[in-house]
Parts: C-alpha cells; structure tokens; sequence
C-alpha cells in the first residue's frame, strides 16, 4: 500500500423534493445520477462517501433498478461509505426531538437493509448546525457529522487550521465535525483537472491531514452545462484518473480517517449554516447592505466577521413558511403511532420548501401543495369524522388563529391579520386553496432590475451562485410587492383608483387600516366573530367599525359583513379573495379563462371550476358587484435562470360604500 500523505475525503449527497415531479427525477437519473456511478464502477479503488435521502433512495430502488444496482455493487466493493440523515431530508434542527431520532434511525435502518452497513457518519442537511443536536445524533448512533469550514471560521478557527476533524460536545454528549472547504467545493468540477487536484493539495496543511470535500452530487451533471463538461469532455474520468496516479493523495472514508487520526482539538461552533445561506435569510434590504460591506474588506476577513442571520429567520421572513412549519409543530404534539400518520408528518418536515436562496425553494408551488398534502392527511386521521372549532396561537405571532374542522373542509382565520382566511382545506382532494405567496422584494431583483448577466468560472463552465443569464425586459415588469399578505376575506376601502392595472400593481390607494391590522376574536356556539374599531383617513381620521363574522358550513362558510364609518364620503369597498390552484391556466371562472386578468360587472356570484381537484369554489354575495380577477405571479431565481410563477389568482369583488354597508355571502366548494 502507498504512503499517506494527503488524505482525500470525498462525499456527494443526493436528494430530491419528496414526491418532486417524475420528469425531474428521470431528467436527473439520466443525467447525473447514473453515468456518476457507472462511470465510479470503473473505478472500484477510488473511496468515496455518498448520502441520499431516504424518500430518493427508495425511488431508486424501485424505479431504477440499474443505477441502484451500480450503487450497492460499489458498497459491495468497499468504494462506498453511507453517511445517514433525516429520512425524508428535514432541517433537524427546525423539528421536535422525537422526530429527528425517529428519521435518522429510519435512514439507517434503510442504509443497513440495501447496502449491510451501519451508518456512523451524518450529512446535515443544508449544514444547519445547532449545538443542541448533539444528544439527539448521539442518540442515533452518529460519530461524527459534516459541516463547512465557514461554520469554523465563524467561530474564530484559522483556515489553515482545518484539515481534519475537530470533537464538539454538548450537555455531556459529543460528537466529530468534518469542516468541508469551500476552495474544493468551489472548484469541484468547475476547474480544470490539474487546478482541482492543486487545490486538494493546497488545502492540506499539517502532517497527515486530509483534503475534506462533501456537496451535492447533482453539480456532476444536472446543474447548468455540467453534463457535457463532466461526462462528454471527460472531466470526471480525467479526475479520478489523475488522483489514483497520484502518490501523495490516497483516497479514504471518513469513517476510516476518524478511526485512524486524532482530532486536531476541540470547537464550539454557533448556530451556522454556510454562508450564502445567512445572507438569503436576511430581508432584502439588509442582503445587500451585507454584500456591500463583504466586498469592502477581504473575503477572508469578511465571512470571519460578517455573519448574516440564521436558517430560522426564513419563518420571520416568509409568513407562508412560518405558518407551515407551525402546523406542522402542532400536527407533531398530537402524533399517533399509526404508520400513515407517522409517514405524512415526516414527509411534512422535507427541508426544501420552506426556505428560498439559488433554488425555488417556497416560490415553489408544487412543493408548497404536497407540503399541505402531507398535512392535511395527518388532520384527516386525527379528526377523522370529528367536527370542532379550535382557537390558539399556533403561528406565534401573538395573537390566535381560529381553526374550523368541518366535514369537508378545514378553514383557518388569523386574528393577527384582518380576521383574514389563511388556510381552505378540502379534505378530499388534500388540498389547501388558500396556498398562495405574497410577492416580496428579494435582494436578487436589484441584479434582475440592472440585467446582469451570469459570470464564467476560468474553464467555461458556470458556477451555480454566478450563473444567470440576462433577463428579458418583459420580466422587470413583474417586480410588483404587495404591502399586505395575500390571504382571502381581505377588506380594502378604496375609490375610482382601483381598478384591473391598479390591483395587479397593488397601486390603488387605501383608506382604511382594516387591510393588515388585528381584529378581536370571540367564538360563539355557531359562528366566529372578528371586530375592529379603526378608521378611514381622507383629509381627516373618521372612526370607522368593522365587524366580520363567519358560521361554518360542511363545505365552507357563511360570511357577514357590517361596515360603519363616520365619513361622509363615497367609497369602493373591496373584498379581496387569493386562491391559490395546481394549474391556474386550466381553472375557469364563470365558464371564461383567466387569462392576464378580467372584469364582470352586476354579479351576484361567480364559481372557480378546477379541473385538478375536480372542485368548484363557489363564492355568493346578496348584493350586485363588480369583480377583477387576475393571475398573481412571483419573479424568482432558481439553478436555471428566473422564473415568472404564477402563485394564484387574486380576486377582488367592489361594492359601492358610504356610511354603512352590511353584506351576507358564502364561500363553498362543491363537486
């Protein structure tokens, strides 16, 4: 065997959405997945590390049988050590204890079912450290676990100083922390061969350290250009060719190298994840005030000292995140031990969708509806044929959110926001109708605005965080941001400036402060009342008195409206509904396409026919109005340029209001 000189700790991770689309699953099969552990079998020598999520793992097993044939071939062999996880890929710091232990030990009981190995290393998901952890990875069996030299930097640690493997420990438990470096993650597989392999060496700096490299499997192919650049030019192979020919470089496990070496101390690390992670999980504005400030000192100073905020600032930043997450905390309080219970609680906790950075993440819609899929299964069983009205602050925002369980459907109204609509459950069809994004200023429009186009590493092909194209005008046009959350039941007191063009630019003008602001709350035996004593503004401040009640039906609710004011001016009253569908594009309303948006005039109802659920919504009003309706779209970034995605259609239903104004209606789904 040839002299140790630099360790080569290789891993790659893989994952995909759970239940993602079958297009995107085959698309990265083809051209990733498989011509990686193809071409790896050629190679039985080289060592390596691989994790995969549990819900991916068995989709391969399942469904490719010759890519899962390669993968177990090579644990055969000894060329694969399996690290675990969170089966269905949760942030686990982000869920309950009893859920995290209850994931990692399903991934390894699946790792020692299909490969006979007994997993001691943990890939942490998104590299989301929390100290706290630490007892519950203990409690799993885990040895040691991975995360980026920026989590070491953070706390102090001189990059030279981190080619190996540091203890950390927490009430009484410890655990190993692998620190990946960035220079390799950077470099793997967008330099050049001969670059690549300088910088392993490069990044070792002691005597018998190790060069430390674990990312995502998915840049060897289906990121942007890397198919052809990796497999059709050859990188790949020219890599692993040049790295078995090099005697000062031996590929190891991890798990062979923790057993093999002493730590080179011991570290406490912050609640980190890597760095262009803090930054997407600040505001917009405060992601570029942090980008400004970086490239006004060195790099290196600059992810020392510059630090932006922590992976659960995405429940402060997106209201739609912070409201999943929240259910799904309530839904794990009242687990059961029935296995479709269990299995659509942890398929719940998937990481993907509640966050937004390179990828689509909670613009997503898809992700967002099997997100409530999962959810609404899991009331299902737990209210099964109950029928009740409960009332808590499940969202922490303060004030209590009101959840009406029906036979049909289940509809939940947020004091906090205008006694407002935040979740239309059919429980038939699993699926939530109120599952739409609010548009949001993200720090990445100010590039869309200025049309930058993407940047080129050195050998021609993109890096994943440079690589954008140049945007169409026509999309600069869909930068609009709404000022209030797009729930239903959304009251607005407006006048002649609200029409088509101003709803979709969120531009008419506002009088009241019943759009955004709380509500009382009193539940009754039959009915839900929310109350507000606010104001209109024109010229002067004229109290005003909103009330808003709500009496539950099998499939929905009856609504009354009663609006007084002082003022003794003629305004539009708006009734703002956004409802969210799988395709929007399929959905008629009164039997026409949406289309760019309409208007109806001297209606008295409209039905939403939605071929997906095979639904109607069906909303009445006993009074005449006039109704737009319009598509509402996000503008967001992903690993394949921007996407313009349409997120629902927002409804507005004008009645003309002076004085007083009392409304009766109904909002139901039918078959």
């Amino acid at each position: 065997m040839r002299k140790e000189s630099i360790a080569l700790l290789f891993g790659v991770h893989m994952h995909q959405p759970v239940d993602n689309f079958k297009e995107t699953i085959d698309r990265a099969v083809k051209t990733c997945y498989t011509p990686f552990f193809a071409l790896m079998r050629k190679f039985p020598e080289f060592r390596f590390s691989v994790h995969c999520s549990g819900w991916l793992l068995e989709t391969i097993e399942q469904n490719y049988p010759k890519l899962f044939a390669d993968m177990q071939w090579l644990a055969k062999e000894g060329s694969i050590e399996l690290f675990t996880a969170g089966f269905y890929e949760p942030i686990l710091s982000a869920i309950p204890s009893k859920d995290r232990v209850a994931q990692i030990k399903r991934l390894n009981r699946s790792i020692k079912h299909f490969f006979k190995q007994k997993p001691q290393g943990l890939w942490l998901t998104e590299r989301i450290w929390e100290a706290g952890l630490i007892p519950d990875l203990v409690k799993s069996n885990i040895k040691y676990s991975i995360v980026d030299d920026y989590h070491f930097i953070s706390a102090g640690f001189d990059k030279d100083r981190l080619d190996g493997y540091y203890n950390t420990e927490e009430s009484g438990e410890s655990i190993a922390l692998f620190p990946i470096s960035q220079e390799l993650r950077y470099a793997l597989p967008f330099k050049p061969v001969d670059e690549a392999i300088r910088a392993i060496k490069s990044s070792v700096n002691s005597p018998g350290g190790s060069a430390i490299i674990f990312d995502d499997v998915e840049k060897f192919g289906l990121w942007r250009k890397t198919h052809h650049w990796v497999y059709e030019q050859g990188w790949l192979e020219e890599f692993i060719d040049a790295i078995l020919s090099d005697e000062s470089i031996n590929t190891m496990h991890f798990g062979e190298y923790f057993h093999s070496h002493r730590p080179k101390g011991i570290a406490y690390l912050p609640n980190v994840s890597y760095y262009e992670m803090g930054e997407w999980s600040l505001k917009a504005s405060d992601a570029l005030q942090l980008k400004a400030l970086k490239e006004q000192i060195s790099d290196q100073d600059a992810v020392k000292f510059l630090k932006g905020g922590v992976w659960k600032n995405f429940f402060v930043k997106y209201e739609e995140s912070n409201r999943l997450h929240k259910r799904m905390i309530e839904i794990s309080k009242v687990r059961t031990k029935k296995s479709d219970f269990l299995e659509n609680l942890y398929a719940l906790q998937t990481n993907d969708l509640f966050w937004h950075g390179i990828f689509g993440g909670i613009y997503l819609p898809h992700l967002r509806d099997n997100a409530y899929r999962y959810l609404i299964n899991c009331e299902n069983i737990r209210y099964a044929k109950k029928v009740a009205i409960e009332c808590a602050d499940i969202d922490l925002n303060g004030y209590d959110e009101v959840k009406m369980v029906q036979k049909e459907v289940i509809m939940r109204f947020d004091s906090r926001y205008g006694g407002q609509l935040i979740e239309f459950d059919d429980r038939k069809s699993a699926f939530n109708f109120q599952n739409v994004l609010t548009r949001r200023k993200e720090a990445y429009h100010k590039k869309i605005l200025e049309s930058e186009s993407g940047d080129h590493s050195g050998d021609g092909t993109l890096n994943i965080h440079n690589s954008l194209d140049k945007v169409e005008e026509d999309l600069k046009d869909a930068l609009v941001y709404d000022w209030y959350l797009k729930n239903s039941f959304i009251d607005h007191i407006s006048d002649h400036t609200l029409d088509l063009k101003s709803f979709i630019e969120c531009s008419f003008r506002e009088f009241s402060d019943f759009t955004n602001q709380p509500f009382d709350v009193k539940i009754g035996k039959k009915r839900l009342l929310f109350e507000r004593y606010g104001a209109i503004f024109d010229n002067q401040t004229y109290p005003s008195h909103l009330k808003k009640s709500y009496r539950p039906l099998d499939n929905g609710v009856d609504f009354k409206i009663e609006l007084k004011s002082e003022s003794p001016h003629i305004y539009e009253y708006g009734l703002e509904l956004n409802l969210h569908f799988a395709n929007l594009k399929d959905v008629y309303l009164n039997q026409k396409v949406i289309g760019d948006g309409i208007r109806c005039n001297e209606l008295k109802e409209f039905t939403l026919s939605d071929p997906y659920t095979k639904r109607n919504i069906i909303f009445s009003l006993d009074h005449f109005f006039s109704l737009f309706a319009l598509p509402l779209k996000t503008l967001s970034q992903s690993e394949d340029g921007y996407e313009l995605m349409t997120q629902g259609v927002s409804l507005m239903v004008i009645v003309p209001f002076k004085e007083q104004l009392r409304l009766k209606g109904s909002l139901e789904v039918v078959k």
